[in-house]
């Protein structure tokens, strides 16, 4: 799992948030007290530099350790998007971070310091009014004005919260350099599966064109041949319709190859059409749910459909189902497909099938997941960007 998406704390998110900014208070005072130590190290440095090459290690060393504290505090508390872990060495850009963090730390304190006040002066009024000291209506009114206070206190740690997040992702995140190195590396990869995609394809329709279609050419042939050679018209005419019966079919599986090359219905009708289609040549019953407010570009869709054919091949040849279900949605910036059947399960991700899929999905930046357990069921989801 990527340590980006691992699962933050159990608890709801009316609680985490409060206690990661709390959390945060109690780390940038150690924070503070690190670089107050370290500009004292730095300043000894700079008097006695045989000792400045250690105490530049020192400090980039527990300046490491502290913002690997912070990684885990904002992935199990505030957000998951800031990774756990991180780069191994990053020098004075963790120095810089730490400084940074004394803002998010100093505005916490100071929200909670408030809050803290209006909860003795809460005390106060409570005991006032069990006391009788203080009249029902300015009761009220300071009831009012506390509630009013504690909004303005709650949103005040939400903002901060959001602030520690956005510098995290700022100072922490990969600069530009170093994500578009991922990014070139990511398209070398995507390019090399394609590659390796589209090869096994050729390699498919090759083997289907020699197996099936070429011999029942052979055979169409050696039919007409026989009926023309033949002198009992009635044997002819029976050699004839044969020939006329395995020339169907041989259009037939011909078409089917065609469509595995590229599905030209695409060209008349959008996918849940084509897919409707395709769940009426099944023997075994599909049921389709398609809900798509616009139609995806050509490659998405082309891409979705070959993921829905392959994944009804082989829940029809190996799953042993009674029922697929099929379901296409959009859902915040992704297009979602995803195939499921009732069979027995057991399919395996790294078939070849299955592979040649996954490389076609991650040539557009999407992703296909394969979940199979022995004894069923089997779901098929393929995520791709629509935007």
């Amino acid at each position: 799992m990527n340590p980006a998406e691992r699962p933050r704390s159990a608890l709801p998110r009316v609680a985490r948030v409060p206690i990661g900014v709390a959390a945060g208070i109690l780390t940038a005072v150690g924070e503070l007290l690190f670089l107050v130590v370290a500009a004292v190290a730095v300043a000894v440095a700079a008097v006695v530099p045989p000792a400045r090459r250690r105490a530049h290690a020192a400090i980039l060393r527990y300046a490491a350790g502290l913002v690997r504290l912070e990684r885990r505090r904002l992935a199990g508390f505030l957000t998951a998007g800031v990774a756990p872990g991180g780069p191994a060495t990053r020098g004075w850009r963790d120095v810089g971070y730490l400084a940074a963090r004394l803002l998010p730390g100093a505005l916490g304190a100071l929200a909670y310091g408030l809050f803290a006040v209006g909860v003795v002066l809460a005390v106060i009024v409570l005991w006032a009014v069990l006391r009788g000291t203080l009249e029902p209506a300015d009761a009220l009114v300071q009831v009012v004005i506390g509630a009013a206070l504690l909004l303005v206190n709650v949103q005040a740690v939400a903002s901060i919260a959001a602030l520690d997040v956005r510098l995290a992702h700022r100072l922490l995140g990969a600069g530009s350099r170093a994500e578009l190195e991922r990014r070139v590396r990511e398209l070398t990869t995507s390019r090399a599966e394609v590659v390796a995609a589209v090869d096994a394809e050729r390699q498919r329709i090759e083997r289907d064109l020699h197996d099936g279609l070429q011999q029942r050419l052979v055979a169409l042939g050696m039919l007409l041949g026989r009926a023309r050679r033949s002198r009992d018209p009635e044997r002819a005419a029976a050699l004839i319709a044969q020939a006329h019966q395995d020339a169907q079919r041989a259009i037939g599986e011909l078409r089917e190859v065609a469509w595995r090359v590229y599905p030209s219905a695409l060209d008349d009708g959008d996918l849940g059409e084509v897919l409707r289609v395709v769940a009426d040549r099944s023997d075994i019953p599909v049921r389709i749910r398609y809900d798509l407010a616009t139609r995806p570009d050509r490659p998405v869709e082309t891409v979705l459909y070959f993921v829905a054919c392959e994944a009804l091949t082989n829940a029809a040849k190996h799953a042993a189902a009674k029922l697929i279900t099929v379901e296409v949605e959009s859902r915040a910036g992704t297009i979602r497909l995803r195939v499921h059947d009732d069979g027995v399960g057991g399919a395996d991700p790294t078939g070849a099938g299955l592979t040649g899929l996954a490389r076609r999905v991650a040539a557009l930046d999407g992703r296909l997941r394969v979940d199979s357990p022995p004894g069923g069921p089997t779901m098929v989801l393929a995520e791709l960007p629509c935007g």
